[in-house]
């Protein structure tokens, strides 16, 4: 498996992929901005040319934060360190960049993913309001 940065032929494959790989319509999730305008950072993973993961991220444009929007693994390539390739491949393109630290979000909840970020070093605090009233948020992070 080897992982590279995004081009738009992948983007093309996610959004026609990412319905079936998360059993749910959530295509919408992979907007066109985190391509065309924030896609520079983003990353994927092939094995013998077939897309098996992928992490939509960017250097925020006022701090020296990278951020993780969005991350999917082919459903036969769970558990194989997809996940762990894109994260340590981001936070080198991030450390080359200048970013001080790293910041993603999840509901809560999403025990998987509280899981992997703690495994990968990350820090985790739930945030009441964080995306609006009464919707609290798992912050995660961590420096560089």
């Amino acid at each position: 498996m080897e992982t590279r940065p995004l081009t738009k032929p992948d983007y093309d494959r996610i959004v026609g992929e990412i319905d079936r790989w998360w059993a749910g319509p959530t295509s919408a999730l992979a907007h066109p901005i985190f391509f065309y305008e924030l896609g520079r950072l983003a990353r994927v993973v092939e094995d013998r040319g077939l897309l098996v993961g992928f992490l939509l991220g960017f250097r925020c444009p006022d701090a020296a934060v990278g951020y993780v929007h969005l991350v999917g693994i082919h459903p036969d390539y769970r558990r194989r360190g997809v996940g762990r390739m894109l994260y340590a491949a981001f936070e080198e393109d991030c450390r080359r960049e200048g970013c001080r630290q790293l910041k993603a979000i999840t509901t809560l909840g999403n025990e998987g993913s509280v899981r992997f970020h703690a495994a990968v070093g990350w820090s985790a605090a739930e945030v009441e309001d964080y995306a609006g009233p009464g919707r609290p948020r798992i912050v995660f992070t961590k420096d560089l």
